[in-house]
């Protein structure tokens, strides 16, 4: 019995190969769920704030286990602060129904593959980013006006994370989830230490050049 597994796990593992020198370009699109750590208004703290991901990638064979990729991606991340009221006596003072922090970045994730079976890869890297936009949208219930502010200029154009992740392949198509741990804060300025985290899911279909 433990010869049967040890031969099925070499078998598994041998398949596993990287094509050595081969580029390929994925195009892939998907999904983020976003949040920025240590944000709060009014006590409430920031929640899951869904968004979206499109871009494409570079990946070059170094072995048959090993991999290098590069990509350029557009990313929706943020966080939601939900639903929030004052209210006295049954009648609602204040509040707001939404209230979101829209950040759009062009991320440049670089990352390691390792092809541990056939199909599947775990990776790890560094992602530089660029701030696009930051915007603050609420709207507001009772005394709270509802309100589109741009607070870009409060925000550091540079953003650092670390993309921790697994994929896998399938003729050609390429399913990609990763966690994106951020280092460097959000804010310029201030006591406020927020940091991005990001878990996003993609589609990608491959071709080699």
């Amino acid at each position: 019995m433990m010869m049967m597994l040890i031969m099925a796990t070499v078998a598994l593992t041998a398949s596993a190969q990287n094509e050595v020198g081969q580029l390929t370009l994925q195009p892939k699109i998907g999904l983020n769920l976003a949040n920025l750590s240590d944000t709060k208004v009014n006590d409430e703290k920031g929640k899951l704030k869904l968004g979206f991901a499109v871009g494409v990638e570079a990946e070059y064979g170094l072995s048959e286990k090993f991999s290098v990729a590069a990509g350029l991606l557009y990313s929706m991340q943020g966080c939601d602060f939900g639903e929030y009221k004052v209210s006295t006596g049954g009648t609602t003072l204040a509040g707001w129904d939404k209230n979101q922090r829209n950040l759009a970045y062009l991320n440049i994730p670089i990352v390691a593959n390792f092809y541990f079976a056939k199909g599947w890869a775990i990776k790890a890297g560094v992602q530089p980013g660029f701030l696009l936009s930051a915007k603050a949208k609420v709207d507001g219930i009772g005394a709270t006006e509802s309100s589109d502010i741009d607070f870009k200029d409060a925000c550091k154009t540079f953003d650092l994370s670390i993309p921790l992740g697994i994929s896998y392949e399938y003729e050609k198509t390429v399913f990609d989830l990763r966690y994106n741990l951020g280092v460097t804060k959000v804010n310029k300025d201030g006591d406020n230490s927020s940091k991005n985290g990001v878990i996003q899911f993609t589609v990608g279909y491959k071709f080699a050049l």
